[in-house]
């Protein structure tokens, strides 16, 4: 069992960055489903919209240079993923801690531990800064 469980938290904060790309793909997957595309085409809607949020994420992330844009758009792949975190570490806890009070706490620090691996995930994508930035050069 505690493999399992381990596993689970593994694979919550590998998959934590593609929190906010697969909520847009669900959604877009709905949309498309309940517009009459059928389950094929609701597939296909919905992972092309995931893949293109991601990689306009990752891009805008990597090209854009002023610290608030990033911080931006670190903040909105950040926040979904904390969401989830929440209620995947909230899943865990109530089969393992039997009183709702710990169980809530657990849930906020799983959140705020998902969060913060989903934005250390995104700075990794990001080229360093050039180290001799603003000299001159001969």
């Amino acid at each position: 069992m505690h493999a399992g469980i381990g596993f689970l938290c593994w694979l919550l904060f590998t998959l934590a960055v593609y929190a906010l790309p697969f909520f847009v793909g669900v959604t877009a997957g709905m949309w498309t489903f309940g517009t009459g595309a059928g389950p094929l085409g609701a597939f296909v809607v919905g992972i092309a919209a995931a893949g293109a949020t991601l990689a306009v994420g990752q891009i805008t992330f990597t090209c854009v240079r002023p610290v608030w844009a990033r911080l931006a758009v670190a903040l909105l792949f950040a926040a979904p993923a904390s969401v989830a975190g929440y209620h995947a570490t909230h899943g865990l806890a109530t089969l393992a801690v039997p009183s709702v009070g710990w169980q809530i706490a657990f849930s906020i620090v799983g959140a705020i531990a998902v969060g913060i691996a989903a934005w250390v995930r995104l700075l990794a994508v990001a080229p360093p800064e050039p180290a001799m930035r603003g000299v001159a050069r001969g």
